[in-house]
């Protein structure tokens, strides 16, 4: 089978030249790149005006951050220029065990979207969280065989790595004697401690919020990963990345990604636009975005137009506004016009998808169980969130329990609390937070990372018992509510962190519970249930909360709540 596109305009990423040339495919390969107007193709298509380029490359992706099951996730970013994505299951690992690696396995299989997946690294993140399952290094062994495995994922555990932590050097180890990749995950580490990170194989990072740091890492040897998602966004901040030298060792991520805003803003594709509309040049981004990403993992003739290479390519209407109009995949035309060719979903066992769907052990919970027993003021270790970004800050202040239990709307003090949820340990850490804007009721998630306990912040105890309830009874998912009442919900059954409806539904619950949590008070565009769901995250600085309580990601140890 062979096609001919002519006339289009070529994206060339090894010299970010345009070219206007024609391109030949023959099963799925490109042939040919150049006047071909003399070949008989069994399928011609003339491209005047239009632009063709690589497809798209996400290299680091949380597919299950996008709520979606892989084969929901396909329909939603096919359409948008995505051909491929490089995919750390941990989220579901954390869940599932090796079944949560299995499932995202079979339930990617066959897609018109490659699905590369790392091992997750650290599942738990820490020693400090309670996860569903924990992963050895010899629990990994099996899948490195498997085509689509293409190493390590994000070495959170960065302490792990500097200081020698057996199991995690193991891990790091049998990467390397299977010649894989090893993703890195250590923000703001710098100096020698960056030295001693990168020497142990762990050559690029997607944490960077600066370009000082992301410089310096650059300078060491690692690839940067430029993340723009929905909650951490930092194309804007790392906008010098994209001129040489720097943009031949940078690549774009998604890292997460909720599905209103894969819906409505796009994929890959939102972030070439945006670095597009600020000044970079649109050669050097979709190059950042497709060739540099295969590079990286080792994807042989993968991310270029030129013979020899792989037809995976977008059609763009437009340059400068990335205005995607056809997809192909392999050399067949995956989307038309925006809109993905149907194509059949993955074959799941029915054994194995009923393990990833019975993910909860957990008790009713009551008002009291969010109750803090002091009835006096004390100083506080309080969470300060901040909105666009992940990362938190320690404030300590008098917080006064002889009213509302400590939780005081005006001073946007609000509660907060973490629920061991895999194992009926009854385990629970409860804090303070402030940031979110929350002026009634509550919000709650089982989309907690990494472990994804069930996580809770309110006005009132009753209210964050009720929500946290509403959560169990879905068998996992998003609530909002307030006074006893639902103001709206999203069960996420799979594992309690995916659902299992069509994208496009997935996405409406989202944008209407994110809208819910706009009524209840949280400020407009703060993406208060993705920040939420970070805020139980230890590896990321500054300060967290756990099940086991407060936790300091700087010191890696516990913290009390009163700093008195």
């Amino acid at each position: 089978m062979t096609a001919l596109l002519k006339n289009s305009f070529v994206v060339n990423v090894f010299t970010e030249e345009l070219e206007k040339n024609d391109v030949l495919i023959e099963d799925g390969i490109i042939k040919g790149v150049g006047d071909y107007s003399d070949v008989t193709a069994d399928v011609t298509v003339d491209l005047s005006g239009k632009y063709i380029c690589p497809g798209f490359i996400d290299g680091h992706i949380h597919i299950e951050s996008t709520m979606l099951t892989p084969y929901e996730f396909a329909k939603a970013c096919v359409p948008h220029g995505t051909t491929a994505v490089v995919a750390d299951p941990h989220e579901i690992a954390n869940v599932c065990g090796k079944d949560g690696i299995r499932y995202m396995l079979r339930a990617s299989e066959g897609l018109p979207l490659t699905v590369y997946i790392m091992l997750p690294s650290c599942v738990p993140s820490t020693s400090f969280d309670e996860s569903g399952d924990t992963l050895t290094a010899e629990d990994l062994e099996e899948f490195y065989s498997h085509p689509r495995v293409l190493g390590l994922a994000e070495v959170m555990d960065y302490p792990g790595v500097i200081f020698g932590n057996d199991g995690l050097i193991k891990k790091i180890n049998s990467a390397k004697a299977h010649n894989a990749v090893i993703n890195g995950h250590a923000p703001l580490l710098s100096g020698r401690d960056l030295d001693k990170y990168i020497s142990a194989g762990i050559y690029d990072d997607h944490e960077c919020s600066s370009v000082e740091e992301a410089c310096e890492r650059i300078r060491k040897g690692q690839y940067i990963m430029i993340r723009q998602g929905t909650a951490a966004k930092n194309l804007v901040d790392l906008l010098p990345l994209f001129k040489k030298p720097w943009s031949d060792r940078c690549m774009i991520v998604s890292d997460d990604k909720h599905p209103a805003d894969l819906i409505e803003r796009g994929h890959i594709d939102d972030a070439v636009r945006i670095a597009v509309k600020r000044g970079a040049s649109p050669l050097t981004a979709i190059k950042m975005a497709s060739f540099n990403a295969a590079q990286r993992f080792g994807l042989k003739n993968v991310g270029a137009i030129a013979p020899g290479y792989v037809a995976d390519l977008i059609v763009l209407n437009s340059l400068d506004t990335v205005d995607v109009c056809d997809v192909y995949k392999n050399g067949k035309k995956v989307s038309a016009n925006g809109s993905v060719v149907p194509f059949d979903k993955p074959a799941v066992e029915a054994e194995l998808e009923n393990r990833v769907r019975h993910t909860f052990s957990l008790d009713t919970l009551k008002e009291s169980d969010f109750e803090i027993n002091c009835a006096e003021k004390r100083r506080c270790n309080i969470i300060k969130a901040f909105r666009r970004q992940i990362i938190t800050e320690k404030e300590v202040d008098e917080i006064d329990f002889s009213v509302n239990n400590g939780i005081d709307v005006e001073s946007d003090t609000l509660k907060i609390a973490v629920i061991e949820r895999h194992k009926h340990t009854g385990h629970m850490g409860v804090a303070f937070i402030r940031g979110i804007g929350l002026k009634h009721g509550a919000i709650a998630s089982s989309v907690a990372h990494d472990s994804h306990n069930l996580i809770v912040i309110g006005t009132n105890e009753k209210d964050m018992a009720f929500a946290a309830n509403t959560v169990i009874e879905s068998g996992g998912g998003l609530a909002a509510v307030n006074n006893g009442e639902v103001v709206s919900k999203m069960p996420l059954p799979v594992a309690g962190i995916m659902s299992d409806e069509d994208a496009r539904v997935c996405a409406e619950r989202n944008a209407k519970i994110k809208n819910a949590a706009l009524t209840l008070g949280c400020p407009e565009s703060s993406e208060p249930f993705m920040r939420m769901s970070f805020i139980s995250l230890p590896v990321i600085p500054h300060i967290k909360l756990t099940t086991f309580g407060l936790f300091d990601g700087d010191s890696f140890s516990l913290m009390p709540l009163f700093a008195d």
